[in-house]
């Protein structure tokens, strides 16, 4: 039983919440999860105590309602960021897991969402980078600079090319130098799982797009070649 005593909201309500958990799953109306959504996830990014104190029962709930799974998934992925509740996310380690199972289980059926719910999967293994990175592969650019010179180079894996390329201002990616997807069985680590899970659930445009996103490319520049998601990690995730 939550005690939510200090686990107020964005509105710095402690009874609110639970009141609204309640009616969700009594009566399902739109209003109550519309609310619930403001009230746990405040634009910008923001989470509070209470939705780390709405976390179980929203997991609970997520089985058979996918408001409250998407509610749940947004939650885990702004875990991530500076809110103060540490101990509190901490404390949900079983919900988590029991989270984990449950999207993972789902994928399988292969949803409507499932892009959505494939990086709320990052989130709960904690990938909070690739879940907020990641796209569909139709349109993703990926910006980061060569490791050997330090030229700016743009990442294009979509429906319009998979290359490396300078991006100039007046005439678009310049100087393209085609990718090197890894093959599948030469992935490890996360993008190993990501292309092993995408494969199983018969997602394959998804899968082509991290083999692309795991492999090689050339830097238009020096002629140099290295591992994107290695290079993109870097940029976006530097080493304290």
């Amino acid at each position: 039983m939550v005690n939510w005593t200090g686990m107020y909201d964005c509105r710095g309500n402690v009874d609110r919440v639970p009141e609204l958990l309640d009616r969700a799953e009594r009566e399902g109306g739109a209003e109550a999860w519309t609310e619930l959504g403001y009230r746990l996830c405040l634009e910008d990014d923001l989470v509070f105590p209470a939705s780390f104190a709405a976390l179980p029962r929203l997991v609970r709930l997520a089985s058979s309602d996918q408001r409250a799974r998407a509610l749940a998934g947004t939650i885990v992925r702004r875990a991530a960021g500076h809110h103060g509740c540490d101990d509190l996310f901490a404390d949900c380690a079983g919900t988590i897991a029991e989270f984990r199972v449950l999207l993972d289980r789902y994928l399988t059926s292969r949803p409507d969402d499932y892009l959505a719910a494939f990086l709320d999967l990052l989130a709960v293994n904690a990938q909070y980078h690739w879940s907020a990175a990641l796209g569909d592969f139709t349109d993703d650019f990926y910006h980061l600079a060569c490791p050997h010179c330090g030229a700016e180079v743009t990442i294009a894996i979509g429906d319009y090319g998979r290359y490396a390329a300078i991006r100039d201002w007046n005439l678009g990616d310049v100087e393209r130098r085609d990718l090197r997807p890894a093959a599948g069985e030469e992935l490890s680590g996360t993008g190993r799982w990501m292309h092993d899970t995408a494969v199983r659930d018969g997602q394959e445009e998804l899968a082509a797009g991290i083999r692309y996103l795991f492999g090689r490319a050339e830097c238009p520049r020096c002629a140099s070649v290295f591992n994107i998601a290695d290079e993109y990690t870097s940029a976006e995730c530097p080493a304290p």
